[in-house]
């Protein structure tokens, strides 16, 4: 029997895709990497990911997990050999159980992140990750990255909002550590391994996720500011006001929020433009009066400081979407023009204002023209720092030519500051030679002899992070 046959015969003919026009699945969201699957398998349960991973063991054959395939560095695509398998998880997708006592839920791994946070809101409760994708990302895809997204300040990445995982081991056997508790110091904590793995440790069939009260309410704002400075004095004015009422602090560049202007000019910006804009939300537990309040005190006082210039607080829930709308429209308006040269890094908060004042003045030195568009999550110190190609050069070209250096202008600056070269895209493919340059060798080597553990034969996504 050949490897596709017993494929066939563990999750049904239908679910072995070979051949064909495989896009969806064999191409990344940016683009970047298109590989060629020995098959796509779709299994629909953990013993059938079980017995696909034994029989890829029995034969040798490399595994590529995937999610909603919406990662940025090129982990969850197959390599051009056309030898590995692609294990595609999305018919994984039950919600196994709500313990609203216990303020958990239970769902397998090909859950879409939206669909579990409406599980959640059916239940009269609150499941905080957000991020750009989350119509079509996936809770296993969310956890093997550790997704970050846009309520980290407050509620922590993915590691943070998961309390156990299941998952097939690269010997195809299944641990069993969908626990539901928030203590248990019975040894090594297993589940903090494959969070944040991408895949080449095990992979992750279903999780254990915490769950929160629903806000009573919940207010935005968006706030035009003359400097990275006073956008960093008003994230502190605002922890100290809000303390942990506040859930997201999302700074943008002016040229970031004028990509977004260009090509979606049909989205309404309520603050005229401004070097710095910060999107900031508030989630109140009490109420609506005594939400508003506290922004609006926050807010003048952050005029009589001279912090800001100019505010708009969202007087409805349509109102707060569209400003969230602008700053999730800033990727998709930077694709529509043109490749970019994306960072994801984390410093220290207090490090991005001098950070970023040293690194543009570099980068046009060296890269006259070049368009940078600054943006993120200062909250949690997670600053999207991309650079578009000067407006008259052909983008694409200035990718291929100039990106190794540009990079290397960028992680060399971040370096000083203790900065991560990735604070929640993951490693993946793209990063992976720059992670074996810039991470400690002891770190590297105590990386190594975990993936040597866990997979021996290296078939979970080899190529990836190591």
């Amino acid at each position: 029997m050949t490897a596709l046959d017993g494929l066939r015969a563990i999750v049904g003919t239908a679910n072995v895709l070979a051949g064909g026009d495989l896009t969806a699945y064999e191409l990344d969201w940016r683009k970047r990497y298109r590989g060629q699957a020995l098959a796509v398998v779709r299994p629909g349960t953990t013993a059938e990911v079980a017995a696909v991973v034994r029989l890829c063991n029995e034969h040798g054959v490399a595994i590529v997990p995937q999610g909603g395939n919406t990662g940025l560095v090129g982990a969850s695509v197959p390599d051009a050999s056309g030898t590995q398998l692609l294990l595609n998880l999305t018919r994984l997708n039950k919600v196994r159980a709500i313990d609203a006592a216990n303020l958990t839920m239970t769902v397998e791994a090909g859950c879409v992140l939206q669909s579990v946070q409406e599980a959640a809101a059916d239940a009269g409760l609150h499941f905080p990750l957000s991020l750009a994708a989350e119509g079509s990302c996936t809770i296993g895809g969310n956890l093997a990255t550790n997704a970050g997204g846009t309520q980290v300040l407050r509620f922590g990445n993915a590691r943070e909002l998961c309390l156990g995982v299941e998952v097939v081991t690269a010997a195809g056997e299944v641990w069993e550590g969908l626990s539901g508790l928030r203590k248990d110091n019975t040894g090594y904590d297993l589940r903090d391994l494959f969070v944040g793995s991408e895949g080449t440790l095990g992979i992750i069939t279903a999780a254990t996720l915490k769950l929160f009260p629903q806000p009573v309410a919940v207010t935005t704002a968006l706030a035009a500011l003359p400097s990275l400075e006073a956008a960093v004095e008003l994230l502190q004015l605002a922890r100290a006001r809000l303390g942990a009422a506040l859930t997201g602090f999302e700074v943008m560049g002016e040229y970031a929020l004028g990509l977004v202007r260009k090509h979606f000019a049909q989205l309404p910006q309520p603050l005229p433009p401004a070097p710095w804009t910060v999107l900031l939300e508030q989630s109140d537990s009490e109420a609506e009066a005594h939400a508003q309040a506290l922004f609006e005190a926050l807010l003048e006082t952050a005029l009589e400081r001279g912090l800001i210039s100019d505010a708009a607080v969202a007087s409805s829930l349509d109102q707060s979407k569209a400003m969230w709308h602008l700053r999730e429209s800033i990727p998709l308006a930077q694709s529509v023009e043109g490749p970019n040269i994306k960072h994801d890094i984390a410093l220290p908060v207090s490090a991005i204002p001098r950070f970023v004042a040293e690194t543009d003045a570099a980068l046009l030195r060296s890269f006259p023209g070049v368009r940078l568009v600054d943006f993120g999550h200062l909250g949690d110190g997670n600053l999207h720092y991309n650079v578009q190609a000067p407006a008259d050069c052909d983008a694409a070209r200035f990718l291929v030519e100039q990106e190794h250096a540009v990079n290397t202008l960028v992680y060399d600056a971040l370096a000083p500051f203790g900065g991560s070269i990735s604070a929640e895209h993951g490693i993946g493919a793209l990063k992976r030679a720059e992670l074996a340059q810039r991470k400690s060798p002891v770190a590297l080597a105590l990386m190594r002899s975990i993936k040597s553990a866990l997979d021996p034969r290296g078939l979970l996504n080899p190529g990836r992070v190591l």
